[in-house]
């Protein structure tokens, strides 16, 4: 909810903070004192256009800035992995609400400090506009998307957005709570979308791509031909090694074995005694000493040191006469051409030309669009279609249903808001595609129709009624919403809700935004003590004239919550233009009825 809002050099508000009740909220004041700046403040941090204009007189910046408390759950939303991609909120995260706006937040670096998103605007007098998010500087845009997930304006200029037929899509899942027919049927349409993706592919391939899987298979057959090993090259390289250096190790390893152990070579080749016989020689000698200790032990360290020089003439006896002929350094030589060859063009190691081969047999079944391969896809691709096409028709029964209820259930509200005989039907049509109807969100086309009075031709929503009628018919579309659903976790504005309205209609408009705000933040600005007094807060906006020392600022509009007797004044004001005692009653006898006829939370429409 929007818990602070502080504005600062905004048109005639010097400064002034407002803090939202968590229920209703009321915004009063005479015409022209300027209310409308609350809401343009609101826009600002919403990512709306920047207007120099609207900066105050000898300022050189105005400044906005809201904060939002969020729930627990939408906080713990943030670690959580538990998304439907599918869900009718943010298409990424498959969050809505406060639980998107901070998934959006956190794509951008910025995470909810003690469970509060700060939102906040800059415009300057002259120069570029500065929007930032959590005290870090963010493109407009995405104040534009968190916000979008926290606040609903419905006001004149902001009607227009529930014209669009996916938001009315989203709506109508919304109070439908289709959100499982929707996800199944998401799955079958991803699927879906992938085998066209890559039919596609297959059909528009041209002598380049037929060139490329030409190139593809010559290339597996070379290399599957050759044969490489990882690590072949290496151990190839060292045995040419041992070859070339053939007589260098045998002279070396007889002269060795000769010096460690005249036994391993030719008697006459070895040039006195060994090193084991000279070893023996001692380890006997020392042996002999009848005296124990020291002697005995440095025997045992020789017989230990003659057993390391027997594991090393085994080991070089092993290598004499293993280094191999002319005709294998001619074969090795070949083999090592024809993996290095692979290696530069496929490499750098043969791992690596292991590794592309295989990616390439891969690639080549994309690459092959033989008839039979097309015909197998196409096959396939009908299975999935008719798969998605039973997921849409699910669907679209659950959207049909909840159609026919949220509309007529629209129109019994219309009739308590002042507009009898206007009415809304909410149409779900197969979508007029004979060749392919489905789409992302499946086969429906949504349409809201609404009538604003009898008589009148049915028309799209946004094209048929005032500003006023359209704020009170989203009114009866949020709390029809409010009542199937629950709470929406967001901050509805209404601006003009109590156009044309008066008498017994504006009480119970009141008393319906009253009920919205049992389940949502609710802030409306009116002109009707009937609905003011249904507020759990009242703030009033008053023009002040400009102070004689400062005659340049012009004039300065102030912001106060009123509270007691200063509301009743207020109530009284708004019911009569005047203060009289008459009309100090008539404001407690309405504060009073308000609060004692409200239903209670969880009541749903109980006392209508």
């Amino acid at each position: 909810m929007l818990e602070e809002l502080d504005i600062r050099n905004l048109g005639p508000i010097r400064e002034a903070t407002i803090a939202p009740a968590a229920g209703m909220t009321a915004i009063t004041g005479e015409t022209g004192a300027g209310k409308s700046m609350l809401l343009s403040a609101i826009r600002l941090v919403s990512g709306g256009a920047a207007e120099s204009s609207r900066v105050s007189a000898g300022a050189d910046e105005a400044w906005a800035q809201a904060i939002f408390a969020l729930s627990d759950d939408a906080v713990a939303s943030e670690h959580s992995g538990d998304t439907n991609d599918a869900g009718s909120g943010d298409a990424d995260s498959g969050f809505t609400g406060a639980a998107a706006a901070v998934a959006k937040a956190h794509d951008v670096g910025v995470d909810p400090e003690d469970g509060e998103l700060f939102l906040s605007r800059t415009v300057r007098a002259s120069g570029r506009s500065r929007a930032v998010l959590g005290g870090k500087s963010v493109p407009r845009s995405v104040l534009g998307a968190i916000a979008g997930e926290l606040v609903t304006i419905h006001g004149q200029t902001d009607q227009l957005k529930i014209a669009a037929s996916s938001r009315q899509r989203e709506f109508l899942d919304r109070v439908a709570g289709d959100e499982a027919e929707l996800a199944a049927y998401r799955k079958a349409w991803d699927a879906l979308a992938a085998m066209d993706e890559r039919l596609e592919r297959l059909r528009s391939q041209e002598s380049s791509a037929r060139q490329q899987a030409d190139y593809l298979r010559e290339s597996i057959d070379r290399i599957n031909r050759i044969d490489p090993q990882p690590g072949e090259d290496e151990e190839l390289k060292a045995r040419r090694e041992r070859i070339e250096n053939a007589a260098d190790i045998a002279q070396g390893v007889g002269s060795a074995l000769g010096a460690l152990d005249a036994s391993q070579v030719d008697v006459d080749a070895a040039d006195g005694a060994s090193a084991v016989e000279l070893i023996n020689h001692a380890v006997t000698s020392l042996r002999a000493i009848r005296v124990g200790g020291t002697f005995s032990e440095q025997a045992d360290r020789l017989e230990s040191i003659n057993a390391d020089l027997g594991d090393v003439v085994f080991a070089l006896s092993q290598e004499l006469g293993d280094e191999g002929s002319v005709e294998d350094l001619d074969q090795i030589n070949g083999r090592i051409h024809e993996l290095g060859d692979l290696a530069r063009r496929w490499g750098p190691t043969l791992a690596d030309v292991l590794a592309w081969r295989d990616k390439a047999a891969f690639d080549l079944e994309d690459l092959d669009a033989s008839p039979e391969k097309v015909a197998e896809l196409e096959s396939e691709r009908q299975t999935l279609y008719d798969a998605a096409l039973a997921a849409a028709d699910v669907l679209s029964a659950a959207r049909v249903a909840a159609a026919a209820d949220l509309g007529a259930r629209v129109t019994e509200e219309l009739g308590s808001l002042a507009m009898l005989g206007a009415s809304l039907e909410v149409r779900v049509t197969p979508r007029d595609k004979a060749d392919d109807p489905l789409g992302p969100y499946g086969r429906d086309d949504i349409a809201f129709l609404f009538t604003p009075f009898e008589g009148s031709p049915q028309l799209p929503m946004g094209k048929s009624a005032s500003g006023g009628e359209l704020s009170r018919l989203m009114l009866a579309l949020e709390l029809v919403a409010a009542d199937t659903r629950g709470g929406a976790d967001q901050t509805f504005i209404f601006d003009e809700v109590d156009a044309g309205v008066g008498g017994k209609a504006a009480v119970e408009l009141g008393k319906r935004l009253a009920r919205l705000a049992r389940s949502a933040q609710v802030i409306v600005v009116t002109h009707l003590a009937q609905v003011a007094s249904w507020a759990d807060a009242q703030f009033v906006v008053t023009k002040e004239p400009p102070d004689a020392d400062d005659d340049d600022l012009g004039v300065v509009t102030t912001i106060a919550e009123v509270n007691g007797e200063t509301r009743v004044h207020e109530i009284a004001r708004m019911l009569s233009g005047s203060e009289s005692e008459a009309s100090l009653d008539h404001a407690r006898e309405l504060l009073s009825d308000s609060r004692l006829t409200l239903p209670l939370a969880g009541a749903g429409a109980a006392g209508d």
